[in-house]
């Protein structure tokens, strides 16, 4: 005589998370991967700069900003002085 057959399934399997990436490309030389965010939570501030360029853009932050947020805020304003 044989065993019955479990119907137990097994565990779903868990999503590897991918961190946000901090470097993006730069909007006025074009570099890839040249633009760093720096976010200081502790003074409330995060600042986008190029490395090549040397392009600077600084803004306020909270606790829930994402560097992206940053970056798109820069974005936002370059659009806008255009």
């Amino acid at each position: 005589m044989g065993r019955r057959k479990s119907k137990r399934k097994p565990p779903p399997k868990q999503k590897n998370i991918q961190p946000l990436t901090k470097v993006f490309d730069c909007p006025f030389c074009n570099h890839k991967q040249a633009c760093e965010v720096v976010m200081d939570k502790s003074k409330l501030i995060g600042r986008v700069q190029c490395n090549i360029c040397q392009e600077f853009y600084q803004t306020s932050v909270n606790f829930l900003t994402e560097p992206i947020d940053v970056f798109n805020d820069w974005i936002d304003a370059c659009e806008e002085l255009n």
